[in-house]
């Protein structure tokens, strides 16, 4: 769905989401260091180095058999194909904080070269992780970071602040300015989610947001029957409330979905993150007005060529290392190894056709 090299689409969402809508810049402990692990551990970045062939290359999603993570990691398998490695996806049935454990284990034993992990808790896993990497294997976070000391880069969506930022912004212009909204968050331990919530509740703060009022904020763990509940319960308990703002693409669907075919249509907003193609119905029933994302299969088509810079020595996770990710071209590493893919779109009825993913 890329218009642009890098971008998802030129929407103009304004200078709060110029580095775009990455799960990152907040979702990393504060350090006083601006390297990523990989580059404390040492080494030395040789640019000019070829790629090489044959990577064997492992994608690790919070949970298999989501819509959102088919997209990224299919993304993820087109680059390694292009990159002519081996391409391997393993994961949990379900999102719990430990639940990836057990796949890092097996994936050290494989000898895997690059470990491509969205993590369910961004502590949980880290000493796996660092098995991995005292293994040789190069670990990229993407989607939700892992924390910081346990990985060597981490594929952003965008920028924590702006991804914060346009879901408050959204919430604001559905609700006129004013009234009660709430949160359906994926599980309570996800890092993006988190650093996302905890931006919005800086930006409520503030003079311009005072007439929003954030009554609740529950976890449907990213299963749709738990999120549909979560969602009618939020509804039952808040008879006041004007909008749902779910950042996560099984929440939205599944909120979307209950309000669709309930007396609360028309009347209570559905907003936050989702994909075209799962949204497209509630868009076009009128049940959402507006939502946003960034392109999934690119995040995954990126942490691939990211995993392959690494594991060819081109880059070692230093921030302004450059590398070239195929087709969405050059890109340079940011403080404590984050690498921002660019701003989302914010889909309407008027943009939504545009689109197929």
């Amino acid at each position: 769905m890329s218009l642009r090299s890098r971008l998802i689409a030129p929407v103009a969402l304004g200078a709060v989401l110029a580095l775009g809508l990455t799960a990152c810049g907040g979702t990393t402990k504060d350090s006083a260091s601006t390297d990523s692990g990989s580059a404390a551990a040492g080494g030395v970045a040789n640019p000019n180095a070829p790629l090489k062939d044959g990577l064997k290359i492992a994608f690790l999603p919070k949970q298999l058999n989501n819509p959102y993570t088919d997209i990224e990691v299919g993304g993820g398998k087109a680059a390694v194909e292009e990159l002519k490695g081996e391409y391997k996806l393993v994961g949990p049935n379900d999102a719990s904080a430990s639940s990836q454990v057990s796949y890092i284990n097996t994936l050290i034993q494989q000898q895997q070269n690059v470990i491509g992990i969205a993590a369910n808790d961004p502590n949980a896993v880290c000493p796996s992780l660092n098995q991995a990497r005292q293994a040789g294997i190069k670990v990229v976070a993407f989607d939700s970071d892992a924390a910081k000391e346990c990985r060597d880069v981490f594929i952003n969506q965008a920028t924590t602040q702006g991804i914060g930022e346009q879901l408050v912004k959204m919430a604001s212009q559905l609700a006129g300015g004013n009234g009660e909204i709430a949160i359906l968050s994926a599980t309570p331990n996800a890092t993006n989610q988190n650093a996302w919530i905890a931006v919005m509740n800086t930006e409520l703060k503030k003079p311009e947001n005072a007439g929003l009022k954030l009554v609740d904020t529950v976890y449907g763990n990213d299963d749709d029957q738990k999120s549909f509940q979560e969602a009618q319960g939020l509804l039952q308990r808040h008879p006041n409330l004007k909008v749902i703002v779910s950042p996560t693409t099984v929440g939205i669907a599944a909120a979307s979905r209950y309000v669709s075919s309930s007396s609360y249509k028309g009347k209570v907003a559905i907003t936050g993150l989702g994909t075209p193609n799962q949204m497209r119905q509630y868009v076009k029933d009128g049940t959402v007005s507006q939502f946003a994302l960034w392109n999934p299969a690119d995040i995954g088509y990126l942490a691939s060529y990211a995993g392959a810079a690494l594991a060819s020595g081109q880059i070692t996770g230093k921030q302004g290392e450059t590398f070239k990710a195929g087709k969405l071209g050059d890109y340079t590493i940011g403080v404590d190894g984050e690498i921002v893919l660019g701003p989302p779109t914010v889909f309407t009825a008027q943009n939504i056709d545009q689109f197929n993913f």
